[in-house]
């Protein structure tokens, strides 16, 4: 029994080494039962997904195969591969990642972040609300791990002037009367908060018993416990909703407007401002139903939301206060810095969202038609940070002989965003690219739409349920990046069997794949948050499942409402052509009835 659990140990220990040798030739079978082209790409395909899912290899490497294998395979030359890797669509969400960079070199969001909670009171619920905002918001232009990362630090010192210290409070959740019936729990002294938020209004240091009962002491802490789960698991959910509601707030959300183009040319409906006007409703929606599933299962929904109570709670909430005000007065001022980006920032989201957003004539009918698209805008923005100063200005510095000669700061340096630019997502964005054109150029596509054809009795609305419900599932183990890589082609072409517009599938598609709520490993905002050790794995699978059920009918509200008459989605579209045209090209059945 010993030598079986060593064996099982070091097998373990190279499971990576062993799914990289075992998994190409359990695919071999492939190679020769289906049709020659569509069964390499399916080769590479399936390789590619096993290693994403597993991450037996970097995501990062695992998407460059498509350039070693497309062309020793005979799928694709290497002049139409390689330029997949830096499509527009990678422009775009490059000049997003600057942009956020430039916000995060000057603090800008953390200004933005306590003045929201500023706003939003220190009351539980009404601070989980305040805390998925600005969440939600910032997420929207930084990447959804970097705001995670930020704000978990400023929601820990608000629970340590609420709550005090955690170790206590755990201690206080297990307290027993002792045998003469009193309870002597130490009320904490708040200690200084660690490198991130401090305040100097503390309480004097003089340890004090508590007169309260044992139980209500014990009630009172099982009751903090939960607000402090709730403020820590509010947050990483808030990242990812707000990472859908803009093209640069999340990988997937690119792979889509980069694979319309790839699949149907034709297609000019999806852009940032369109995409806007389309997500931003849909994330208001799912984050206030979101925020009252969490303040509900924590305690945060109460009586004390709207009614003032003068207690112990009041008492904590008001050195809350303090430290959020306290610590926005050591921001100071908006320097020329903060303000210089505020207002680059501000142009970048107006200049993206009024380029074309179909409602309205946008500002690219100035320029040639087709010429001007949104990377275009987001690089001509990124592009002054590298040289605007930091500093104003001023015409005395050419005239006073004291004036420090050293050469002026721009708002952002190109080794600070080399250091910021997660360089490995782009890879993994053009690795699908690559990959949805081998697809297409192999019929593979094609060949797997031809065997959905079952799937066309399904009403469209019920199918649309069905793929959110299916890729939220999924992406809950794999890299919500990769899972829309792989299913997108599948996706596209089921919706030109069934003959629905593309849109009415993709656009869920994507959304769906955001919504990754139910374990520590399904997104590094997740995996940060659990990783603070106050949270437990049933805590988040508990919350997330219900999530995932709101998500699932918010995405579907969205598309039966508002999208179909934004994306006319209603009609089939001239654009939707079949992924391969030089494929059999199958008779499509008529849109069912019933959808």
């Amino acid at each position: 029994m010993e030598a079986l659990n060593v064996f099982s140990k070091k097998l373990w220990c190279v499971r990576k080494q062993l799914i990289l040798f075992l998994t190409p030739l359990l695919l071999l079978p492939l190679l020769f039962v289906l049709p020659v082209k569509e069964g390499k790409c399916l080769y590479v395909v399936l390789l590619m997904a096993v290693f994403w899912c597993t991450e037996a290899l970097p995501l990062a490497v695992t998407a460059m195969l498509p350039v070693c294998l497309f062309p020793t395979m005979g799928i694709l030359p290497s002049k139409k591969v390689c330029p997949q890797y830096f499509l527009e669509t990678n422009f775009l969400f490059l000049s997003g990642l600057v942009m956020a960079s430039a916000i995060e070199e000057w603090g800008l969001h953390r200004r933005i972040a306590l003045k929201v909670l500023k706003i939003v009171g220190v009351k539980p619920a009404w601070l989980i609300l305040g805390m998925m905002i600005t969440t939600s918001f910032l997420s929207m232009w930084l990447s959804n791990t970097a705001t995670t990362a930020m704000m978990l630090p400023i929601a820990n010192a608000i629970l340590e002037s609420l709550f005090g210290d955690l170790q206590t409070l755990k201690e206080n959740c297990k307290v027993k009367e002792d045998p003469e019936g009193q309870s002597q729990v130490k009320m904490h002294v708040l200690p200084s908060e660690k490198q991130v938020l401090t305040v100097e209004d503390r309480l004097d240091g003089v340890e004090r018993p508590d007169q309260r009962s044992p139980e209500e002491i014990r009630k009172e802490a099982e009751y903090q416990m939960k607000v402090w789960k709730g403020f820590l698991i509010c947050i990483p959910y808030a990242a990812s909703i707000g990472g859908t509601a803009t093209l640069t707030g999340t990988a997937p959300n690119l792979i889509l407007v980069g694979q319309l183009k790839s699949y149907f040319p034709e297609c000019d409906l999806i852009n940032f401002g369109s995409w806007f006007i389309f997500a931003f409703p849909l994330m208001v929606i799912f984050l206030f139903v979101g925020w009252i599933w969490i303040a509900l299962l924590y305690g945060g929904l109460n009586t004390r939301l709207c009614i003032n109570k003068h207690d112990e709670r009041e008492a904590a909430e008001a050195k809350a206060k303090a430290v959020i005000d306290e610590n926005y007065k050591k921001l100071g001022p908006i320097n020329f810095a903060e303000g210089s980006i505020s207002f680059l920032f501000i142009l970048f989201a107006v200049l993206l969202f009024t380029r074309d957003p179909k409602f309205v004539t946008g500002w690219a009918i100035l320029f040639n038609k087709g010429y001007v698209s949104d990377a275009v805008t987001g690089v001509i923005i990124i592009s002054i940070l590298f040289f605007f100063p930091s500093e104003c200005p001023s015409l005395r510095w050419w005239t006073n002989r004291q004036a420090s000669n050293t050469p002026y700061v721009p708002l952002l340096s190109w080794k600070k965003a080399q250091q910021c630019v997660p360089w490995n997502i782009i890879l993994l964005l053009g690795g699908g690219f690559a990959m949805a054109k081998g697809c297409e150029e192999s019929g593979l596509a094609s060949w797997i739409g031809g065997h959905l054809q079952p799937l066309a009795q399904v009403p469209p609305a019920v199918a649309v349920i069905l793929i959110v419900a299916f890729l939220a599932c999924f992406t809950e183990f794999a890299s919500n990046t990769a899972t829309i890589i792989i299913f997108l082609p599948v996706i596209a072409e089921l919706a030109i069997r069934v003959k629905v517009n593309p849109l009415y599938f993709m656009i869920p598609a994507t959304t769906g794949c955001s919504f990754a709520f139910m374990l520590p490993v399904s997104t590094p905002p997740n995996s940060i948050a659990f990783a603070s050790g106050h949270l437990m794995v049933k805590d988040m699978v508990k919350t997330g499942f219900v999530m995932n059920l709101l998500g699932i009918m918010c995405v579907s509200l969205a598309m039966n409402t508002w999208a179909m008459q934004m994306f006319e989605l209603h009609t089939y579209p001239d654009w939707a052509h079949p992924l391969n045209t030089t494929s059999t090209q199958a008779t499509l059945p008529p849109l069912n009835s019933t959808g």
